[in-house]
């Protein structure tokens, strides 16, 4: 068994036909997509569709958000307001094949800087799900801003 085995609270399923140009949804039906490969790709960049790296940017915002909201509450501090903003992009790698690479920009209002920072990094370090899956595997850059 692995050291970083989970007791899994909730599963999310979702099924993909067709792959960057194709259709992905989640079996409860809470997201239900239409994919397509980016202009910029190579691809027909069709209108309202989108791509897998909007959906894994405004999961991991989210995922952060929460995990940062659960830190603070933890320090009783309060971090109402704040926007997580990620940037992920998608490119060839060095070693071949294609990568990810993220950029985190977190805006706590209520706190100054050096407290937002504190919070911001121990929920990266330490709680968000998503930055324990990547760390080490893509290129992150993390931007704190405080009021």
């Amino acid at each position: 068994m692995s050291a970083h085995t989970i007791k899994p609270l909730v599963t999310a399923v979702a099924h993909n036909t067709g792959g960057r140009n194709g259709h992905s949804e989640t079996t409860d039906h809470s997201v239900s997509v239409n994919l397509s490969v980016r202009k910029e790709m190579g691809g027909p960049g069709l209108p309202n569709t989108t791509t897998p790296e909007h959906l894994f940017a405004a999961g991991y915002a989210a995922c952060f958000g929460g995990a940062l909201e659960f830190v603070a509450s933890q320090h009783k501090k309060d971090v109402s307001g704040t926007v997580v903003t990620c940037e992920t992009a998608v490119g060839p790698r060095e070693g071949g094949g294609f990568g990810i690479a993220v950029k985190m920009h977190v805006k706590v209002p209520n706190l100054d800087k050096a407290e937002a920072e504190t919070l911001v990094h121990e929920t990266h370090e330490k709680v968000c799900p998503y930055s324990h899956a990547t760390r080490g595997n893509i290129d992150f850059d993390l931007v704190v801003e405080g009021k």
